[in-house]
């Protein structure tokens, strides 16, 4: 079997007898492991030229050896043409270049371990945030109806079209969204986001309505791209109550699942944090498969648990220790480690796909990274 059957199969109500193998979040994987993936300049990764693309995911896809692959949007042709990155001779300085315009964009080279740029949302204060319809309205304005057709006749499909004629035929394409709730901290931040689920809920719903909207389009975009999987993140709502959750939530990523699963794709929601007392409710959302964090923060989340609470209703992804296990562990401790959460997902009804509770660190290397790939295949094999 391809990666592409294996995890095809794990969706299937008969299960797959061959676990597929993957790592959540390959571009953070990706950014921090870049000069062990390719001998290609970062920069690559930012280039308008698709041969240039396509030479640098050629050497990362094959070097981890990972059962799925991840697509985005591309630049438009119209960019393609007109966008270059130019270098000065010892590299010091790196500038996307737009030869229509003359205008110049410098490039920095993506920081280790680093937070988004948007990362000063988390210390936003309730004062600050808006708090009428009107400004969110503003400040989420773009919610018409995703237009198929311009998007395919743009060219943002050419670098997930090329990824998909190498590679399609043997890894599972996937793309990722967020939960209309989790898109609030990007409206409130931490703080503010918190403070308008206890006592605003009903601008709490009008926010996610919109989220919803953007991210119904945001799911087209990736049936257009040629994608079969849609990773759901979930952040932060371990933190809210369950009423909370199932009032604000639920409605609406049960939505997004629906509308994937009527385009033909699989839904994987990944719930981050503590799922105690709303193991009901992320349950009946319906996603093809869940995934959680691995036991960590004060809680603890036992794959052996979690097949035995989800009996087969839907595939699981394993959540095996990114740091205790991956990075810290001996290679027998993750061999054990990996027997276990194989042998969990068979009493799921083999509906199981091998993977990470969160996203593999900057102190792991590229090698132990294959390592836990081809020792998957190997015990699954096995078994």
């Amino acid at each position: 079997m391809t990666g592409r059957d294996k995890i095809k199969a794990a969706f299937s109500k008969d299960g797959t007898r061959e676990i597929p193998v993957v790592i959540p979040y390959e571009g953070i994987f990706i950014r921090d492991h870049w000069e062990q993936l390719t001998d290609y300049p970062w920069w690559y990764r930012q280039e308008p030229n698709l041969e240039k693309q396509i030479l640098w995911h050629r050497d990362a896809i094959n070097k981890i050896g990972q059962d799925w692959l991840s697509l985005r949007d591309f630049y438009s042709t119209k960019d393609q043409g007109n966008l270059n990155i130019q270098t000065t001779a010892n590299d010091d300085k790196v500038l996307l270049v737009d030869k229509s315009t003359v205008r110049q964009q410098k490039l920095s080279k993506p920081k280790v371990g680093g937070w988004s740029a948007g990362g000063h949302l988390e210390s936003v204060k309730p004062e600050h945030i808006p708090k009428t319809t009107d400004e969110i309205d503003e400040l989420i304005s773009d919610v018409s109806r995703f237009d198929k057709e311009k998007f395919l006749e743009s060219g943002k499909c050419d670098l997930a079209s090329a990824l998909l004629a190498e590679f399609g035929g043997q890894l599972y394409p996937l793309c990722q969204i967020s939960s209309p709730l989790w898109s609030c901290y990007g409206l409130w931040g931490f703080e503010g986001m918190m403070t308008m689920i206890a006592s605003r809920a009903d601008l709490v719903k009008y926010a996610c309505r919109r989220y919803l909207a953007l991210g119904t389009n945001q799911v087209h975009k990736a049936a257009a791209l040629g994608a079969q999987g849609i990773w759901i993140e979930e952040c932060l709502t371990d933190m809210i109550s369950p009423d909370a959750f199932a009032s604000l939530n639920v409605p609406f990523v049960r939505k997004l699942v629906e509308e994937i699963r009527t385009l033909g794709l699989e839904s994987i929601y990944y719930y981050c944090g503590n799922p105690a007392g709303k193991w009901e409710h992320i349950l009946s959302i319906g996603a093809d498969a869940i995934s959680l964090e691995e036991s960590k923060k004060g809680f603890e989340i036992d794959i052996e648990d979690v097949a035995a609470k989800v009996q087969g209703q839907c595939a699981v992804l394993g959540n095996l220790d990114a740091i205790g296990v991956l990075q810290d562990g001996s290679e027998e401790q993750l061999r054990e480690e990996i027997a276990r959460q194989i042998a969990a997902g068979r009493r799921n009804s083999s509906r199981f796909i091998m993977s990470l509770g969160s996203p593999i660190t900057p102190e792991t290397t590229v090698e132990r990274v294959r390592l836990y790939c081809d020792m998957a295949c190997q015990i699954a094999s096995a078994r």
